[in-house]
């Protein structure tokens, strides 16, 4: 059994994205209580910042090297 991950992702408003999953479904996910610690502060304030989210080996990561482990996106925290 594969691990389920992440495939795509569009950032919505601050802090919310739509994430695609390797199985094709589609989920929405508010990232707002994720982003704690100082790697989050230039994501915090810079919505641009956030905009910049990328897809790298199933996960959510950003330019400044801050990223988010898939199980804690995927399942909700």
């Amino acid at each position: 059994m594969k691990l389920l991950r992440i495939s795509g992702v569009l950032p919505l408003e601050p802090f919310r994205v739509r994430m695609t999953l390797t199985d094709g479904s589609v989920i929405e996910r508010d990232l707002s209580p994720l982003l704690t610690g100082p790697i989050f502060e230039e994501l915090i304030n810079d919505p641009q910042v956030f905009a910049q989210v990328v897809v790298t080996d199933g996960t959510l990561c950003w330019p400044n090297g801050a990223d988010l482990c898939p199980d804690i996106i995927i399942w909700n925290g």
